[in-house]
């Protein structure tokens, strides 16, 4: 059966492999293949079989050893397997010598698996572009090796003689494609930009939701705000961020910022690609960091999770650790950590965003993290420049105003964004 990345489907039998290493955690190696295979239930695949090899290294040639390859093989032969779904990312030589040995057998790796998924829930123009740069930077250097096709970019390759005429005219075709691509994101990460900004103006406090994938971000945002957008017992259903206005309990509004989710070892290309969408997280003022209660693995998820954040620049910022899916009966044998942390700048709250559960205290706790960084301050304005009145009107809490002969004296509750704005008019902080 042939995989055509463009179509959007991986559909077929597959087999699913993994190397259990000396280096990895006990139980490690399952997990994740239990990870992969809920990953091709999403992408349409049929899991038939699971083979795990146990050794000190992966082979560098094949990545399992020649023995189990036979073993593969064999395995593929009499489960009719269209495709064998590595756990790792594969160079384009062992895509090659594997496809080799299975005879007709599609051989694709995790990050392949990835991308395929992303190309399936692309739904706006920006999503699509993104996962088709990501597409053409991984698959570009894997296209040589016996039965590839270039239909996973649409055309065919051979391998020598005329075929490598061939291979360098699409890949030169892929490098220009390429290009354009980067070229039209660049102009939507501008437009993206000219957004943020004007967000950052309104002054209104932003709070990016993030975590692993399918823990409820969306059916969260959907909860919260009626957004109406597609929330699925899937992994990566949604891949392009939303934004929607949310009420805190004192009536102040925040945005809320729905976002990719995230995965051990989200592949390098497609954090590139989607760089403009993840900068969400490293604009937010705080992070909503959603965590699938009823799942056993939520520690290493959120560990994974927090590590993303970091490597994105959103590391350290105010966040509020949100348990979701505390109604699902599984969640009651599963250890959660304590309520509340001892660190201002970091809480913790409990939830079931389908039944609503804890919204209410997830508002509180939200909104104590917004007030944390805000000071009762008094502003001295004159009264040739009241227009800074209006900013405090609109972007902070005003208590008092006395207007005399020469200032406006303003007492108001505020961030240190909007007291740095104006820090010219600054009396001090009032207790």
């Amino acid at each position: 059966m042939e995989l055509k990345i463009t179509d959007k489907i991986i559909a077929g039998r597959a087999v699913l492999v993994g190397v259990d290493s000396f280096g990895m955690a006990e139980g490690e190696c399952e997990i994740s293949l239990a990870e992969l295979r809920r990953l091709l239930d999403t992408a349409g695949g049929e899991t038939v079989a699971t083979l795990i090899q146990t050794r000190s290294n992966p082979d560098v040639r094949t990545y399992i050893g020649s023995g189990k390859l036979l073993e593969l093989a064999e395995l593929c032969k009499n489960n009719e397997v269209d495709i064998a779904v590595f756990d790792c990312e594969l160079t384009p030589s062992q895509i090659r010598n594997i496809e080799d040995e299975l005879d007709g057998v599609r051989v694709i790796d995790r990050s392949m698996l990835i991308l395929d998924i992303f190309a399936l829930h692309a739904a706006t123009a920006e999503g699509k572009l993104q996962v088709e740069l990501a597409q053409l930077k991984y698959t570009a250097p894997r296209l040589i090796g016996k039965g590839t096709q270039l239909s996973r970019l649409g055309g065919g390759i051979g391998t020598r003689g005329p075929g490598e005429t061939k291979l360098e005219s699409d890949r030169r075709h892929i490098k220009r494609r390429a290009a354009a691509l980067e070229a039209e994101l660049r102009e939507l990460e501008t437009q993206r930009k000219t957004l943020r900004s004007a967000r950052d103006r309104s002054g209104v406090p932003k709070v990016a939701i993030v975590g692993y994938t399918n823990a409820g971000k969306s059916t969260l945002l959907n909860a919260l705000t009626g957004a109406g957008i597609l929330a699925e017992d899937k992994l990566f259903a949604t891949l392009d961020p939303t934004t929607r206005k949310f009420s805190l309990p004192s009536g102040e509004s925040v945005l809320l910022t729905d976002t990719v989710g995230f995965i051990r070892r989200l592949p390098h290309h497609l954090i590139k690609a989607f760089r403009s969408t993840l900068d969400e997280a490293a604009c937010a003022d705080i992070l909503m960091i959603i965590v699938d209660a009823s799942d056993p693995e939520h520690p290493a998820q959120l560990e994974v999770t927090e590590n993303l954040l970091a490597e994105l620049g959103a590391g350290g910022k105010p966040c509020l650790i949100v348990y979701n899916k505390c109604d699902l009966p599984a969640r009651d044998e599963i250890p959660l950590p304590a309520m509340e942390s001892a660190d201002g700048q970091r809480r913790t709250v409990f939830i079931s965003a389908l039944t609503g559960r804890g919204l209410d205290k997830l508002g509180e706790q939200l909104e104590s993290l917004v007030n944390a960084g805000k000071k009762r301050v008094k502003f001295i304005i004159p009264n040739s420049e009241a227009g800074a009145l209006n900013t405090l009107y609109k972007n902070a809490t005003v208590e008092d105003v006395d207007y005399g002969a020469e200032n406006i004296t303003v007492i108001a509750t505020v961030d240190s964004k909007i007291r740095g704005m104006l820090s010219a008019y600054d009396g001090g902080e009032v207790h």
